[in-house]
């Protein structure tokens, strides 16, 4: 008769404090409280999904109520200890708090409070993803985790903290389960499969800890399927077969492709890649993940994992982003993050992922705005910087249609008419400033208004156009980002500058007021009338019966005489 299988994550489940790796400071303190008498009646574990919460909590709960208990350390080998390893013992009941979240559920429970335990110290309830209780139910449990019988422990586990009340939060001691590092999920990986009798390549251990994400379940997940290839000896390459990403080498010259903004090579890289049998999406958060390790480069950190390659990659890495420059690499980091999201909800994502790639080759040295406002905030004369250095693209990128002025001139007298050339400009460059007033003064109506409340703008790319609203003016930043207002607004810029425009609005936080742009002037509203004597005067003052008017104006008081029948 077959064996069933058992995952590995539950045969090598952690049984001892020793054994979960990455909280020690956890463990110590539980271990401490024990030795010291001092053991809570409730306590919250939080943390991500996979990091030792649950298995943390059986293990306390061992250790409270195993007879053979040494050093606050649990003997794994009673029946009470053996029971509650796999979730079976009569005093420690285990509730899952996603399918148990009503108010009954909660009544039953406090109804077996009371209750004595039957064999062991402590009665202990475990209840995984508390937060998922209802309202009712949460209220129904305050009372009893207010005043709990004295052999009674609650051991809380959870995912969403922020989903708790704060009500049952303050009674509890709440502990923090941080996310594992590459390195201690490897080298467990490395012990798992020595234990399988297996052989995988270093390289083959560092990308599935990588993968996972600093969880110890979901490596041990991924690095199940990956045991289950069929083959005694693992490689790298064979888990990016299996799990369809692409290998560091790619990953590196992709990005050299955007750093020398060669759009062509970028797009034939990753037709290589997908041909190769890369899947789209993988291959996205790889993309996503490289540019967050140019952004921490960038940023002057140099002691933080790189999440993306393997560490003999960061001094290629570290090239990279010095040349490409902090702003550049925060620009390019939206547009993936953005082109992810949109991902999610479409069909086309090769289409959007091609589009992100150009979109990242035609940005320019950032970093340079930076300087020129610096220069100016300084007094300084950028004039003469932009004489050494020419501008660039995003300095001032773009420019207003050309001016339709005669290229001939024919001269009244002469014996033959000879061409006059005119020397007018054919085109005038504008700033982000330039184009937000040009595009204030094309509207007139609340879309102006709410134009007006803007902080500032900002070119962040080739015809973008990025406006920043005070977190105050946030509903106007929400009119203004409907895509019948954007189709308005991207139109209209098209009209003045004669170039397509995209336009991407945000929140700021700001203490200064937004800067208000006075009305504009509307040429067909009749200007404000002074004389008396208006016929529209006599006119209005004919229908309302008004004998005689008043005028005011900056103090001063001006009678007219009765209006004449």
């Amino acid at each position: 008769m077959d064996v069933p299988y058992t995952a590995l994550a539950r045969r090598f489940r952690p049984q001892t404090f020793a054994e979960v790796v990455g909280q020690e400071r956890i463990a110590a303190t539980l271990r401490n409280a024990i030795l010291e008498g001092r053991v809570a009646h409730a306590y919250l574990f939080t943390g991500a999904r996979g990091v030792g919460k649950t298995s943390m909590a059986r293990i306390f709960a061992k250790a409270l109520n195993c007879p053979n208990a040494a050093e606050g350390v649990p003997c794994n080998s009673c029946e009470i200890c053996r029971g509650i390893s796999v979730g079976q013992d009569v005093d420690v009941s285990e509730i899952d708090g996603a399918s148990n979240r009503g108010i009954d559920d909660i009544r039953a429970l406090r109804a077996n409070v009371n209750v004595r335990s039957m064999r062991s110290k402590y009665k202990i309830y475990i209840v995984d993803e508390v937060h998922m209780l209802t309202k009712e139910a949460f209220n129904a449990l305050l009372k009893t985790l207010e005043e709990p019988p004295p052999a009674v422990k609650f051991i809380f586990c959870t995912t969403e903290p922020n989903k708790v009340p704060d009500t049952i939060l303050s009674r509890c001691q709440r502990f923090d389960f941080g996310t594992i590092s590459t390195a201690e999920i490897t080298t467990r990986l490395h012990q798992l499969a020595e234990a399988e009798g297996f052989e995988v390549e270093p390289a083959a251990l560092d990308l599935v800890a990588r993968r996972a994400a600093g969880s110890m379940r979901d490596s041990q997940s991924l690095f199940d399927q990956l045991l289950a290839f069929g083959s005694q000896r693992i490689t790298a390459a064979d888990v990016h077969w299996l799990f369809g990403t692409a290998p560091d080498a790619r990953l590196v010259t992709l990005a050299q492709a955007l750093l020398d903004r060669q759009p062509d090579a970028a797009l034939a890289t990753l037709q290589q890649a997908l041909q190769e049998g890369v899947q789209l999406e993988p291959f996205v958060d790889q993309i996503v993940a490289y540019f967050r390790d140019l952004m921490v480069l960038a940023a002057g950190t140099d002691d933080l994992t790189l999440s993306s390659v393997a560490e003999e990659r960061r001094p290629q890495l570290c090239q990279q982003a010095e040349r490409w420059g902090l702003q550049s690499i925060v620009a390019a980091l939206e547009i993936l993050a953005e082109t992810k999201l949109r991902m999610q909800r479409s069909t086309f994502g090769r289409a959007l992922t091609e589009l992100a790639l150009v979109r990242i080759s035609l940005l320019r040295d950032l970093d340079r705005l930076d300087e020129l406002l610096a220069q100016l905030k300084g007094g300084g004369a950028p004039a003469a910087a932009a004489r050494a250095n020419p501008p660039r693209s995003t300095e001032r990128i773009a420019t207003l249609p050309e001016k339709k002025t005669p290229e001939r001139e024919v001269e009244r007298s002469g014996p033959s008419p000879r061409p006059v050339t005119s020397s007018a400009p054919v085109a005038e460059p504008f700033t982000a400033s330039e184009v937000l007033a040009r595009l204030i003064a094309r509207f007139n109506d609340i879309t102006g208004t709410y134009l007006r409340q803007a902080a500032s703008s900002a070119i962040i790319g080739p015809n973008q156009l990025e406006i920043s609203f005070p977190t105050r003016y946030d509903l106007g930043r929400k009119a203004c980002e409907k895509p019948e207002v954007v189709s308005r607004l991207e139109a209209a810029l098209a009209e003045i500058t004669g170039q397509p425009w995209s336009l991407r609005f945000r929140s700021v936080a700001s203490e200064v007021s937004a800067p208000m742009a006075p009305p504009p002037v509307n040429p067909a509203r009749r200007p404000v009338i002074e004389d008396p004597q208006d016929p529209l005067v006599r006119e209005v003052g004919k229908v309302f019966g008004v004998p005689a008017w008043q005028m005011q104006e900056l103090g001063r008081t001006v009678a007219t005489d009765a209006v004449p029948e």
